[in-house]
């Protein structure tokens, strides 16, 4: 999908009608979550989906190779051990 603009009315209770075609872009459905971003007078929408995807990039960033899970277990362990 191309960038374009669409005009959509607000109704009662703050509806706001998304179009097919940007549900289907952002591949959206009945009862999905999505998060709301208020920027410079600007409202941005984004899947929860998309917003988790987002955040593991980011937390690989800076954890490559590492096993976390197992980290953490031996944190808690010398922690148990020190009291």
């Amino acid at each position: 999908m191309t960038d374009k603009r669409i005009t959509t009315k607000i109704t009662d209770g703050g509806r706001i009608v998304i179009p097919a075609e940007y549900r289907r872009a952002l591949a959206l459905n009945t009862g999905d979550d999505v998060i709301l971003t208020l920027e410079e007078g600007t409202i941005s929408i984004l899947p929860r989906t998309e917003a988790f995807r987002r955040a593991q990039k980011i937390v690989t960033r800076y954890t490559k190779n590492q096993n976390l899970s197992t980290k953490l277990i031996e944190e808690r362990r010398q922690e148990a051990a020190n009291e």
